[in-house]
């Protein structure tokens, strides 16, 4: 079972460090999440302790894809930059993480990273990132990004699937833009308002159940009694009944399930003695 008052004291934690910069001890950990909506930085202990994190909008990816080389570069070199002015020291190793299903673009990624000047020094997939923070031992942790959803199934705390498609925050953005004829930029607006979240659910119901339909595709309720929601879409209000709805699995989140991947890949830097 998640231990959810665990799971919310650490991520306010790691949602406080971008205000302020916490002590730590040791070498430093980075978990750099090259994400379709946002890239994130996030810098932890070696004791996996929150020291300071960095996050900027970007349009540099697709369905987990790079396609705009030079901005993906640029951008983590200012989120490096920042990190490394407020806490003092430099930031050499830092860990990626993938979506299942994009092992080609691997080494984009790595070029990304070290471009900005880090050594990249382990990769995974993002829903195996995120479970460095649940920890859960049997059950389905799901990552819904801006382009794509993905899902590891775990059995006694072992990886044993992993699947990922191309449906996220963005075609929720794409959705609403449509319905309230606005602007893309004007509808992640509405989208991140949570003040607005009750009003819009039914607009972007479709595609959320279209969500929750790919996960459940994959699972068996027979051997699945929980499934786990982290990434940024996963914050609109009431994603969670829907998928429980759809799936007929129970559904849980944290109360801020947006920087759970980013902090799970820091977790999993090696770093040098």
């Amino acid at each position: 079972m998640l231990d959810l008052k665990r799971i919310d004291t650490y991520m306010d934690k790691v949602s406080q460090s971008q205000e302020e910069v916490f002590p730590s001890s040791g070498r430093l950990k980075t978990g750099l999440d090259l994400g379709t909506a946002y890239i994130v930085l996030v810098v932890l202990d070696e004791n996996n302790q929150p020291v300071a994190c960095e996050k900027k909008a970007a349009s540099v990816l697709r369905d987990g894809v790079v396609v705009d080389f030079s901005g993906a570069r640029t951008i983590v070199q200012e989120l490096k930059d920042k990190l490394e002015k407020r806490i003092d020291r430099e930031l050499v190793e830092c860990a990626i993480a993938m979506p299942a299903g994009t092992d080609s673009s691997v080494r984009t990624h790595e070029y990304v990273a070290e471009g900005a000047g880090f050594e990249v020094t382990n990769v995974l997939d993002e829903p195996t990132a995120a479970n460095s923070v649940y920890q859960i031992q049997n059950g389905v942790v799901v990552d819904i990004g801006g382009g794509t959803t993905g899902l590891a199934l775990f059995k006694e705390g072992k990886v044993i699937e992993i699947e990922d498609e191309p449906t996220g925050g963005t075609h929720l953005s794409l959705v609403l833009a449509g319905n309230y004829h606005v602007s893309f930029e004007e509808a992640e607006k509405i989208k991140q308002d949570y003040s607005r979240h009750k009003e819009i659910m039914p607009v972007v119901r479709p595609v959320v159940e279209k969500m929750a339909t790919i996960v459940k595709k994959y699972i068996d309720p027979s051997e699945t009694d929980t499934i786990y929601l982290c990434g940024g879409t996963s914050c609109l209000t009431g994603i969670e009944s829907v998928f429980e709805k759809v799936t007929g699995i129970r559904t849980i989140k944290p109360r801020d399930p947006f920087l759970v991947t980013p902090a799970g890949i820091a977790m999993n830097c090696i770093v040098s003695g």
